[in-house]
């Protein structure tokens, strides 16, 4: 079986933008700005690990962006950052899918898809939903505090870190 490191997109891989301390989603191309170190970081770990972005988009289905648009924003950063594979949700909280983080659907699809050790995988994102879809699957959960005005995840469901580039220092063998 093999690891993997599940990466949310916003806030973890690119900068997002707030709005009264709340993070939003880049809805275009020309507003992407791929975070210091990320690079680097996950050249290091792709060494290691299968790299696979799971993204909840659901200004999609709520009409403020395209789908395209959000498929050709993540075949960008699938492209920069030598990503394996993307899994995405356009669904909003309304539709009760199986996908939606905190629902763990995508990291589900992903391991029967990679052939992947979950108990020896990572989730690593910046919103409490990201933590509670590793946790529903016994990932190891790293969470980037960006102190959004939003409930934070319980400090036993992961480890706060600084920034994508301290994922080396939990991803050892």
């Amino acid at each position: 079986m093999r690891r993997a490191i599940f990466l949310d997109r916003d806030g973890v891989l690119i900068k997002i933008k707030k709005v009264n301390n709340k993070p939003y989603s880049v809805d275009e191309i020309t507003k992407i700005k791929i975070l210091k170190e990320t690079q680097k970081t996950l050249k290091k770990l792709k060494e290691k690990f299968l790299l696979i972005m799971v993204t909840n988009q659901p200004n999609v289905s709520r009409g403020l962006v395209s789908k395209s648009m959000v498929n050709k924003i993540n075949l960008y950063i699938k492209n920069q950052l030598n990503l394996d594979d993307i899994y995405c949700c356009f669904h909003d909280d309304h539709h009760k899918c199986k996908c939606r983080k905190p629902k763990a659907g995508m990291l589900i699809d992903a391991k029967k898809k990679w052939k992947i050790d979950l108990k020896k995988s990572f989730m690593v994102g910046d919103r409490k939903k990201d933590m509670l879809a590793g946790a529903k699957v016994n990932c190891h959960n790293l969470f980037i505090d960006y102190n959004y005005d939003e409930v934070k995840p319980r400090k036993n469901l992961c480890f706060y870190i600084k920034s994508i580039k301290d994922v080396i220092k939990y991803a050892h063998e």
